[in-house]
């Protein structure tokens, strides 16, 4: 489970209560989807024939263009962790953060999900005993994708749920 028993507020949408505005949700999004995109070739590489992974990527990225209810968007990211479902390792943890990226549209903390799954695929990936620089390298990557004016709330989540996320935020 990603997602805090107590959320932060300025993750939380205002039409929901919160501090998130519709367009930094958005860009939380984009976020998650570049993260899940990064790694998806480790699904697709074994499952070609399975696109639910690439189509959730895709959904969320329609949604944040406002051609995609949110509805949708959250079943194509279920499909894809129905994809998951039957595999193990990389394959499996790349089609988590596909899922997890089109969850977003419905909560923003999904953003999370979707990168921490990419970082465990990264680290499957890797051989064993270079799977802890493989992880160390996704993350960077990843923050060094997190739009400027959402870093510091993005970096302040990791640290706040790195242990519900597999601690792979650890520095």
């Amino acid at each position: 489970m990603i997602l805090p028993a107590v959320r932060d507020p300025r993750l939380v949408s205002i039409r929901r209560g919160g501090h998130l505005t519709e367009a930094d949700h958005q860009v939380l999004a984009l976020w998650a989807a570049t993260c899940a995109e990064h790694v998806l070739e480790l699904f697709e590489r074994s499952n070609r024939a399975d696109d639910r992974p690439r189509r959730a990527i895709e959904a969320v990225r329609a949604w944040t263009r406002s051609e995609a209810k949110m509805m949708a968007t959250r079943a194509a990211g279920g499909h894809a962790m129905g994809a998951a479902r039957p595999f193990s390792g990389a394959s499996r943890f790349a089609a988590y953060a596909a899922g997890q990226a089109a969850c977003v549209a419905h909560v923003p903390e999904h953003d999370l999900g979707a990168a921490a799954y990419a970082i465990k695929a990264a680290a499957a990936a890797a051989p064993r005993n270079q799977q802890r620089a493989a992880a160390r390298a996704e993350r960077d990557w990843q923050r060094q994708q997190i739009p400027g004016h959402l870093h510091t709330l993005v970096l302040d989540d990791q640290n706040r749920r790195n242990n519900i996320c597999w601690f792979v935020f650890d520095d």
